[in-house]
């Protein structure tokens, strides 16, 4: 276990962990603000950079684990990210969609928040939305986070939200 919040447990992702990520990455609706869903060959080698991201750098996106039930519910945590030629701290999300409005992301984002914050000792922490994606856009929002600007990124245009330790 990495991190708890009052409804989750998020711990590290495994390879045990293909068929749970595809229950998101294989919808369609899910993957909606993504270059495209993915097979297994592709879930794994994500499974795989993040094993990477955990090693080298001590965090990455971590499986969302329901208490009670013990059910996958998504993935959530920090990854680094390129933006403007700048290395910053991307707080990520993505649940399984019949989890969606059940506010499991904006819980997840906040825990990660604050482990950035006071875990990892950083002073600003951004999230990555694409423009249409209004729900993750609240998610930041409500974490605090506010929006900087819109930049190209991963051949396509996003929107840079920030929030900073002291906001």
């Amino acid at each position: 276990m990495i991190l708890e919040t009052k409804r989750m447990i998020l711990r590290q992702l495994t390879m045990d962990d293909v068929d749970n990520l595809l229950l998101i990455f294989r919808d369609p609706i899910a993957m909606e603000h993504y270059p495209s869903t993915k097979d297994v060959a592709e879930t794994k080698s994500w499974i795989q950079w993040n094993l990477n991201l955990y090693a080298n750098n001590g965090y990455g996106l971590w499986a969302a684990i329901d208490k009670k039930s013990g059910e996958f519910l998504g993935q959530v945590g920090l990854t680094p990210q390129e933006v403007e030629q700048v290395i910053e701290i991307e707080i990520g999300y993505l649940f399984v969609r019949k989890f969606w409005g059940k506010r499991f992301a904006t819980e997840g984002a906040l825990a990660c928040r604050e482990y950035g914050f006071h875990e990892l000792n950083r002073n600003r922490l951004i999230s990555l939305p694409d423009p249409l994606n209004l729900a993750s856009r609240r998610v930041a929002e409500k974490i605090g986070m506010v929006l900087e600007k819109e930049v190209t990124k991963w051949n396509k245009q996003v929107l840079v939200y920030a929030v900073h330790k002291d906001y």
